[in-house]
C-alpha cells in the first residue's frame, strides 16, 4: 500500500513539473524582455540616406498613401467571423416478400386429390427500414490585431495573429494565419477571415474549464485506476 501511494505521489509530481515546464513565456518575461524579442521579428526601417534632400523611408514619403498594412512588419485587425454548420440525414427502407404455392386439384379417373392439393407452400418475407441523422454547429467571432510576416512575389501578404489570455485560472490562446490581397484590407485596416486564403485557425484552452471537460490522457486514466476512482 505504501509503495503504491509513494508511486502516485510520484506520478503527480511528475505531471505537474511538466504542466509549469509548458507555460508561455507570458508568466516569465518581463517587459524588457518583450520589447527585445517584438523588436527582433520587426524590420529595419531605419531611415538611410547617401545625402540627398529626399529617401524613399522619409515620413514625407508616405503623404499620399492610405494608413492601411502593406509592408513587413504592418499592423491590421483580423476579424474572425466563422460559422459552420453541417446537417446529414439518410433514409434507406426496403421490403421484399415472396409467396408460391404448388398443388394439384384433379387427377384423371376421379382420384381424390384431397392430401396433393397443396405440396408446396414457401413464404417469405424481409423488411428493413432505417434512419441516420448528423448536425454540426461552431461558431466563433472575434477580432485580433495580427502583423504581415512576409509580402509574396505577387504581392499577397502573408498574415499571423496571435492572442494569449490568462483569466481565472483558465488560458486560452487563439492563432490565426493567411494569406491577404492588399485589396482586400478594408479603410479601416481590418479584414475578414472570409477573405483570407489558406486560413489557419486554431483555438485551443487549458484550464479548470478545459481539463474538466477534456477527456484525461492515457497516463491519468492509468493513475485514476491506481487510486480508485
Amino acid at each position: 500500500m505504501l509503495r503504491r501511494l509513494c508511486l502516485c505521489v510520484l506520478t503527480l509530481l511528475l505531471l505537474a513539473s511538466g504542466g509549469w515546464a509548458r507555460q508561455k513565456k507570458i508568466q516569465r518575461e518581463n517587459l524588457a524582455d518583450y520589447i527585445r524579442r517584438n523588436d527582433s521579428q520587426a524590420p529595419d526601417l531605419r531611415p538611410t540616406t547617401t545625402g540627398s534632400l529626399w529617401i524613399d523611408s522619409g515620413k514625407l514619403a508616405y503623404l499620399s498613401t492610405d494608413y492601411k498594412a502593406a509592408r513587413v512588419g504592418d499592423l491590421l485587425t483580423i476579424l474572425v467571423v466563422q460559422d459552420v454548420k453541417a446537417s446529414n440525414t439518410g433514409n434507406v427502407a426496403t421490403d421484399r416478400s415472396l409467396t408460391a404455392s404448388s398443388g394439384i386439384n384433379g387427377l384423371a379417373g376421379h382420384i381424390s386429390t384431397t392430401g396433393v392439393q397443396n405440396i408446396f407452400s414457401p413464404t417469405s418475407s424481409q423488411t428493413l427500414s432505417g434512419k441516420a441523422q448528423a448536425t454540426s454547429d461552431s461558431s466563433l467571432r472575434t477580432s485580433l490585431a495580427g502583423r504581415v510576416a512576409a509580402v509574396l512575389s505577387n504581392g499577397v501578404m502573408v498574415v499571423e495573429a496571435e492572442r494569449e489570455i490568462t483569466m481565472n485560472n483558465e488560458h486560452q490562446t487563439i492563432l490565426v494565419r493567411g494569406l491577404v490581397r492588399p485589396g482586400d484590407v478594408a479603410p479601416d485596416n481590418s479584414v475578414s477571415s472570409n477573405a483570407i486564403g489558406n486560413l489557419e485557425l486554431e483555438l485551443k484552452g487549458r484550464g479548470v474549464v478545459s481539463d474538466g471537460t477534456r477527456p484525461p490522457t492515457p497516463w491519468m486514466r492509468w493513475l485514476l485506476r491506481i487510486v480508485g476512482f
